[in-house]
C-alpha cells in the first residue's frame, strides 16, 4: 500500500513506516503532522486517483529531526578571462517518519470507477456488432473489388479502398 502525497510543494511516493527527507517544515521535532493533499492511493490492484486530490484522504507523519543536506559546490569559470566563482550550498531538510495512510472518502470513488469500467464493456459489444458489418477494412482492394463484382455493382474498378468500403457497406 502506498500513496502519492504533495509535501512542501513536492510530490512523494510514501508507504507506511518509511522515512522521507522533505524541504524544511515549520513544525518542531517530535510533532505529529498530517498531509491532506493525497493525489493517488494504491492498495494492491485497487487504485484511487484524485482530481486533483482525494477527498477525505490523509497521511499522518511524525517529524524526526531537522538537518542540512550534503554540500553542493557551484563552480563557474570562463577560460582565458580570469573569471572564477566558487559557491557552496546546503539545503535545509526535515526528516519525517510516515505513520498511517487513511482514505475515508476513497472507497466511494473506487466503486464509481468500477461502474465506469462496466459501461465501456457494453459499448465494446456494440462496436463488435458494427465490426462484423464493417469488417471490410481488413480486406485488400482486390478482394473488395471481387465482392463488388459478386454483388453486381457497377463502376467499382476505378474506386479506391475507402470508396469501395463505403459502396459495399450501403
Amino acid at each position: 500500500m502506498y500513496a502519492i502525497v504533495e509535501i512542501a510543494g513536492q510530490q512523494f511516493k510514501v508507504a507506511k513506516d518509511q522515512k522521507v527527507f522533505v524541504h524544511r517544515l515549520k513544525e518542531d521535532e517530535g510533532a505529529d503532522v498530517s498531509f491532506d493533499k493525497v493525489l493517488l492511493h494504491a492498495d494492491g490492484d485497487n487504485i484511487t486517483l484524485g482530481a486533483p486530490a482525494i477527498d477525505g484522504a490523509s497521511v499522518s507523519a511524525k517529524v524526526v529531526k531537522h538537518l542540512k543536506g550534503d554540500k553542493v559546490i557551484v563552480f563557474k569559470k570562463k577560460r582565458r578571462k580570469g573569471y572564477r566563482k566558487k559557491n557552496g550550498h546546503r539545503q535545509y531538510l526535515t526528516e519525517i517518519h510516515i505513520g498511517d495512510i487513511s482514505v475515508s472518502g476513497g472507497s466511494k470513488k473506487s466503486t464509481s470507477a468500477s461502474k465506469k469500467k462496466e459501461e465501456p464493456k457494453k459499448e465494446e459489444k456494440k462496436v463488435e456488432s458494427k465490426e462484423t458489418t464493417t469488417d471490410l477494412s481488413k480486406h485488400t482492394v482486390a478482394e473488395l473489388k471481387e465482392m463488388a463484382k459478386d454483388r453486381g455493382l457497377e463502376g467499382y474498378s476505378a474506386l479506391k479502398k475507402a470508396e469501395l468500403i463505403e459502396l459495399l457497406s450501403k
